[in-house]
């Protein structure tokens, strides 16, 4: 069986044009983790791209992308003599709803959410607005003019459609100029930055770990340094919480990451990543277990069993792995 990873930061996406240097360091670790995984998979075998000016991965068969390649013609025919894909993006820009469209166009099996997921969770508006209607507890996320009357500061600024921590900035009260179009609004809330690993699949959702995340803010702005994966314990709460995300959001499918932040009421949900998020470079070895092996696209040459998905194998507590960026 051969899987198409198709990785944008160093696939080719950027050839001809400036690199994202913020970026280049978690997409390759994410893109050369989860080729590691999906190669010690029994019958596997992964192509991708690697951007010319970068090192290829070290495993699978990569093509390089030059700044005269047309590296959406590469993807376009890698994808359809592929058995399944595997795109990994970020949400900014519309970039990986539009890259999963595309593989969809080539191939059958592509691991991602459905549009419908993909759109929402682009937004971190509109994911807060399903969530609390689901009565999961989220932060509050307003447009620019919308902040209700009396809401005090500091205040998060952060792109509506932004990944990690890029553009994220604090302000100790709303400015009084215009804010970047664009840009959503919320309140700063205390509590540590935490994320969930999920496995979704089906409309059933597993917790893989929990994890602590590195974020610092330094000069009003937030920079994200790094994740400890299987931080904190996967209990009830943590569980019921992923139960209720993904009963608003059942197209979720796949590795999926949930930005929250532990609070002394509880977990309260940031935003929805409908994607591979840089804990799953540390999550195999957390786990001491494969995590792509209950995959179901991967089980069967591909072909996603009828009915229900048997109930997932009961996993070990995730051990702490610290991934430094």
């Amino acid at each position: 069986m051969q899987v198409f990873v198709c990785e944008t930061v160093t696939g080719g996406f950027y050839a001809g044009a400036a690199l994202p240097e913020d970026l280049i360091d978690e997409g390759a670790r994410m893109r050369d983790a989860l080729i590691g995984d999906l190669e010690d998979l029994p019958g596997i075998r992964v192509v991708t791209t690697h951007d010319a000016r970068l090192p290829q991965p070290p495993r699978g068969t990569s093509r390089p992308v030059g700044p005269g390649d047309d590296a959406g013609a590469l993807w376009d025919k890698l994808a359809a003599e592929a058995q399944c894909c595997w795109p990994i993006a970020p949400e900014c820009e519309g970039i990986l709803a539009r890259l999963v469209a595309r593989l969809r166009t080539r191939n059958s099996r592509v691991i991602a959410p459905d549009d419908a997921t993909l759109r929402i969770c682009a937004s971190k508006r509109e994911t807060a607005e399903v969530l609390t209607r689901a009565g999961v507890p989220v932060i509050p996320t307003w447009p620019p003019g919308m902040v209700p009357q009396g809401q005090k500061g500091p205040f998060v600024i952060k792109p509506d459609d932004g990944a990690g921590a890029l553009d994220v900035i604090l302000v100790p009260r709303l400015p009084t100029e215009p804010i970047a179009p664009g840009a959503v609004i919320q309140p700063l809330v205390a509590g540590t930055a935490a994320s969930l690993s999920l496995l979704c699949q089906q409309g059933r959702t597993h917790v893989l770990s929990a994890n602590r995340q590195h974020v610092a803010i330094v000069e009003g702005r937030f920079r994200f340094s790094g994740v400890t994966v299987g931080a904190f314990p996967v209990d009830d709460t943590l569980r019921t919480l992923a139960e209720r995300i993904g009963a608003a959001l059942p197209g979720l499918r796949g590795l999926v990451g949930v930005d929250y932040l532990a609070t002394a009421a509880g977990p309260v949900v940031i935003e929805v990543n409908p994607r591979l998020t840089t804990s799953y470079v540390g999550l195999r070895h957390a786990l001491a277990v494969n995590p792509l092996a209950f995959v179901a696209e991967l089980i069967r040459d591909g072909e996603v069993p009828e009915g229900d998905v048997p109930n997932l194998p009961y996993l070990p507590p995730a051990r702490p792995v610290e991934i430094n960026l």
